[in-house]
């Protein structure tokens, strides 16, 4: 599956902020509510709402109603559509490292007949 242009700008305009990095790497481990998420920060609940309603418009998390709370959650296909993206540029960068160590292994193995001498 692949994410549009417009989804994917909203995702990673969503993952740009820390904060909203830190509540997925704690809804990460499992659903848990807006209250708890809010812990951590130095800010009011209002606040943390905020960031919650921007991770939620980009996919990235989903609420739920349980009587009086609205737990999170992750949504994991979100984070799978932004990691197949990613892999289109994975081998990129990989060949480019591999070839940039075969360079370095050329200068070094060059450099030694110097140093011997």
């Amino acid at each position: 599956m692949r994410m549009d242009t417009d989804e994917l700008s909203a995702t990673f305009a969503a993952l740009s902020d820390p904060t909203r990095r830190a509540i997925l790497a704690r809804l990460a481990m499992g659903e848990t509510s807006v209250s708890e998420l809010a812990e951590p920060f130095d800010m009011s609940l209002p606040a943390v709402s905020k960031h919650l309603k921007v991770l939620e418009r980009a996919g990235l998390i989903a609420r739920s109603r349980k009587a009086q709370s609205r737990p999170c959650r992750i949504e994991p296909n979100a984070l799978k559509e932004i990691d197949e993206w990613l892999n289109l540029y994975r081998g990129f960068w990989e060949q480019s490292l591999d070839c940039l160590d075969t360079y370095l292994k050329e200068l070094q193995a060059a450099e030694k007949p110097r140093d011997e001498a």
